[in-house]
């Protein structure tokens, strides 16, 4: 198992059974997938920017990216149902451990002028979302070989019923949250 994977059911889940009062521990919020989405507008002029971006996001995550469609055609961005206009990998489990901890203890320092993650991106349900304005703030990128600086969005599902209870379980997973 992934040192924060230890972490969290060693450290995480007594201390958050604690502090929400929770009896049980199935009880206690677990994150559940982390979604890396990278949309491309600019694709309908450039389909070859697609290529990039796969292989970008592939890196990223850790496994191959999937190629998004449209859903709807729309006549004034010359947008046709089908087109490719984006990608995202989803990660569950040993994967996902990783892609976090890596997220926390290494990309997020390395964005210029940081000081630390604005606690507004929650729907209400529990689930976080944060966009990343350089992918080259991640190690795996290799800044000679990138064409374009894209951003992406970063979504982390918890199983946690509220805001609170999300946030409480990523401040304790070592998310940066500006006070």
């Amino acid at each position: 198992m992934g040192a924060l994977k230890d972490y969290y059911y060693n450290e995480c889940v007594p201390a958050l059974k604690e502090e929400l009062g929770f009896t049980n521990i199935m009880q206690v919020p677990k994150l559940e997938k982390i979604v890396l989405n990278m949309g491309l507008g600019e694709a309908v002029q450039n389909p070859k920017i697609i290529e990039g971006a796969v292989e970008e996001l592939t890196r990223i995550g850790g496994q191959k990216a999937v190629v998004t469609k449209a859903k709807k055609s729309i006549a004034g961005f010359k947008l046709r149902e089908g087109m490719p206009i984006g990608c995202r990998v989803t990660l569950r489990g040993d994967m996902m451990y990783e892609f976090f901890s890596k997220l926390v203890n290494v990309a997020l320092p390395r964005v210029r002028d940081f000081r630390g993650i604005s606690p507004k991106g929650f729907d209400g349900r529990g689930n976080f979302s944060l966009g990343v304005k350089e992918q080259i703030i991640f190690p795996e990128i290799d800044y000679d070989k990138i064409d374009k600086i894209k951003g992406l969005n970063i979504t982390i599902v918890t199983s946690a019923p509220t805001n609170e209870e999300g946030r409480s379980l990523l401040q304790l997973m070592g998310m940066p949250f500006k006070k």
